[in-house]
């Protein structure tokens, strides 16, 4: 694996270490230290997913217009900012920006790196035959060990103040920004001068792209229940969320210890398509089987939903991120990197609310599972593995971009 993969690899890691150590603990320190209402709490973690998740796009055209070294650096100084402001900040409108602040520098760092990554991996599998979703594997279990780790160094950290947590958090950005300067190689943009309405207009008309979007968006709804439906579950069947912590804990070691291997069988079975089919129907399962199970007693019924869940995530992602610059236009890569990030969380944000509504009611599971396969139902048809670079630029010119 190249110099260069292992970087962006291992800033993932460290990114949502530094991430996970504050981020949990928000809503905590708004509602208690600060004493703000549950109302504006809940305002204030909107926007921070908007300002993260929403911006996605522009982080993805900045780095198709100057190259991803200036975009993945500006995002690190700014978590830097946020992480520092949100540590001193008490005034409502001091929390805001800097929360805002925060959530904007992953809007330019993610999308960068993304992309930067996929392109690492695709040049790697051209160049020495490595299977491009082995790098992404790595990359995908490499974030979900720094979501493992990052809470358990936050709850330490807070064992002194919210604001020696937003510290270290800070350091740690800081250490990926002092990396990234000094090994990230510099390449210029794959676009000049452009507007980012017009780019994103193609990628509204893309029609492969939109449903490739439509999959991972069903996929990312369905993944976030376990944010919604497991501590429900949990509470309800043990009358605490004491085992929560743990639930959420097996999770991302589920995924950091069989990320590889998974993707290694998947790698010599599946097409990328059929690798995203076969992880929605393996989501649509867990809520089959959460569903099924609840009446059992026990923690069973959860423990069965988060592996399920976590199987279908280690199918989904990597061959969604594989197939991506097989589709789109390769200059614009940053641009639909983002856009779907973007646009799939505009769909967990609509169906958040319904889907909360539901929750107890004997139609969650169900209609979960048949939004998981839905997605399934949608995936392009056609992807195949190792195709020439002419076999892909044939393939975007007739995708209907």
């Amino acid at each position: 694996m190249s110099a260069l993969a292992r970087l962006l690899i291992g800033s993932q890691f460290a990114f949502n270490t530094g991430f996970f150590a504050v981020l949990p603990y928000l809503a905590g320190h708004l509602s208690g230290t600060l004493g703000l209402g549950g109302w504006l709490v809940g305002l204030v973690l909107g926007l921070r997913t908007f300002s993260q998740q929403g911006l996605f796009v522009v982080g993805g055209a900045l780095t198709d217009r100057f190259g991803p070294r200036p975009v993945v650096l500006a995002g690190c100084a700014l978590r830097v900012a946020g992480f520092a402001w949100l540590a001193r900040a008490e005034a409502v409108w001091a929390v805001v920006a800097a929360v805002v602040l925060v959530g904007f520098a992953a809007a330019l760092f993610s999308p960068a790196v993304e992309s930067e990554v996929a392109r690492e991996a695709v040049r790697l599998e051209e160049a020495v035959g490595l299977p491009r979703t082995r790098v992404l594997a790595r990359f995908s279990a490499a974030g979900q060990a720094g979501a493992l780790l990052g809470p358990a160094l936050g709850a330490v950290l807070l064992a002194g103040d919210f604001r020696v947590a937003c510290g270290a958090g800070a350091v740690v950005f800081l250490l990926v920004l002092a990396g990234h300067a000094r090994l990230m190689p510099r390449r210029a943009g794959t676009v000049g001068p452009t507007r980012t309405p017009s780019g994103l207009g193609g990628a509204l008309r893309h029609r492969r792209f939109l449903a490739l979007t439509a999959a991972y968006a069903a996929y990312l709804l369905a993944y976030n229940q376990l944010y919604l439906a497991l501590p429900a579950e949990v509470d309800r069947t043990a009358g605490s969320q004491a085992a929560l912590g743990w639930l959420f804990a097996l999770s991302s070691a589920l995924v950091v210890a069989g990320q590889l291997p998974l993707e290694r069988w998947a790698a010599r079975r599946l097409s990328w398509g059929a690798s995203v089919r076969v992880g929605l129907v393996v989501v649509a399962a867990a809520f089959a089987a959460g569903g099924a199970l609840r009446g059992t007693g026990g923690p069973w019924s959860a423990v069965v939903f988060v592996v399920l869940l976590a199987a279908g995530q280690m199918l989904v992602s990597p061959a969604v991120r594989a197939w991506l610059p097989d589709l789109v236009d390769e200059r614009r890569l940053g641009l639909y990197t983002g856009a779907m990030s973007s646009l799939a969380g505009l769909v967990v944000l609509v169906g958040g609310a319904p889907a909360g509504a539901l929750v107890g009611t004997g139609w969650y599971w169900p209609v979960l599972a048949a939004v998981a396969l839905l997605g399934a139902a949608v995936v392009p048809r056609g992807a195949a593995r190792g195709r020439t670079g002419a076999d892909r630029a044939a393939a975007r010119d007739g995708a209907g971009a």
